[in-house]
C-alpha cells in the first residue's frame, strides 16, 4: 500500500504531568516512510516502565507522554521499500522503533548500543524530531527493522510481554546457551520477569528451581509457572541444601547480595544480573 495517504488521527491515553494520570489524547503520527510500518495497534503490555515515565522518576519526561512499549497488532500500511512484511501481517513492537542503522552495533544487531543513540518507543526522538508517543494508543508508525511477526497460532493477546519481559530474559539465556536440556537454572525472584525465565526454562527442558524471600509465592512458582522446585532464599538450611546449578538469572528488582548465590553456581557456571 502507497505511503501517500492522508494521516489520519491517532488516538491514545497520556499522562499530562508527573501524576502519572492517563486522559484521552489526540495527536498526529510521523507520514510512514518508504521503509517504515503503519500498525493497527490491537494489544499493549502494561510494564513498570510506563509507570516510571508518567511520573517523571527520571526527571525528564515530555509531556504529554503516551507510554507502551509492548505492542501488538496488525500491519495496516507499508512503505514503498518494505519488503517482509504486508497489509495484515501479525506483528509486535518493543522497546524501539528506529536507530542510525549505520554504525557498526546496528550493524552486528545491537541496535540498543547505536552509537548515535536508538529512538525509544515513547519519549524518544522520532526521525522527523517530534516526541515518540507509545503504545497505549489506535496505531503507531515503526521502521521495519523494529518489528516482529506474530506467528499466526500464537494468540495475541499473550504477546506483549514477550517483548520487553520475554526479551528481556530470553536474550541471556540463547548467548549463554542455557537451551540445554538437562542442564539446571536458578530464577531469583517472582516478579514479571522470573515468570518468564520459568517459563522459558521449562520450554528449553531445564531443570528449574526458584529463589524468593517470600513462601507465599511457592504454590504460584510451583504449580502455576511449574517450576521443580522452591527455595526461600532467606533460609539458611534451604540455601545449604541446595545442589550447584548450572545457570542463574537474578531478575530481583530491589537492592539484594548475590554474593550467595555464587556459590551455588557448578564450576564455569553463568550468573545474569538482569533485576
Amino acid at each position: 500500500m502507497s505511503s501517500e495517504g492522508v494521516k489520519e488521527d491517532c488516538l491514545g491515553w497520556a499522562a499530562r504531568d508527573p501524576s502519572g494520570l492517563l486522559s484521552p489524547y489526540k495527536f498526529s503520527r510521523r507520514t510512514v516512510g518508504s521503509d517504515d510500518i503503519s500498525i493497527r495497534i490491537t494489544h499493549c503490555g502494561v510494564c513498570y516502565a510506563d509507570v516510571v515515565w508518567t511520573r517523571n522518576e527520571h526527571g525528564n519526561s515530555k509531556y504529554p507522554l503516551v507510554p507502551g512499549h509492548e505492542i501488538v497488532g496488525s500491519v495496516k500500511e507499508v512503505g514503498c521499500s518494505v519488503q517482509c512484511f504486508k497489509v495484515g501481517d501479525r506483528v509486535g513492537v518493543g522497546t524501539y522503533v528506529n536507530s542510525c542503522r549505520e554504525c557498526k552495533y546496528c550493524n552486528d544487531g545491537l541496535e540498543n548500543y547505536c552509537e548515535k543513540g536508538p529512538v525509544f518507543t515513547f519519549d524518544g526522538i522520532d526521525a522527523d524530531g517530534t516526541v515518540t508517543k507509545g503504545g497505549y494508543s489506535s496505531y503507531i508508525v515503526v521502521h521495519e527493522r523494529f518489528c516482529f511477526r506474530i506467528p499466526e497460532n500464537y494468540p495475541l493477546a499473550l504477546a506483549p510481554p514477550l517483548l520487553c519481559a520475554g526479551i528481556t530474559v530470553c536474550t541471556p539465556m540463547m548467548r549463554h546457551k542455557m537451551n540445554q536440556p538437562g542442564k539446571s537454572l536458578g530464577v531469583i525472584g517472582l516478579g514479571g520477569l522470573c515468570h518468564m525465565a520459568v517459563k522459558f526454562g521449562k520450554a528449553f527442558g531445564l531443570k528449574v528451581t526458584v529463589f524468593s524471600t517470600s513462601i507465599s509465592k511457592k504454590e504460584e512458582a510451583l504449580s502455576l509457572l511449574g517450576a521443580d522446585h522452591f527455595v526461600v532464599s532467606s533460609d539458611p538450611e534451604q540455601m545449604k541444601a541446595m545442589k550447584s546449578l548450572d545457570f542463574i538469572i537474578d531478575t530481583a528488582s530491589g537492592d539484594h547480595s548475590f554474593d550467595h548465590y555464587m556459590s551455588l553456581l557448578k564450576t564455569g557456571g553463568v550468573l545474569v544480573l538482569v533485576g
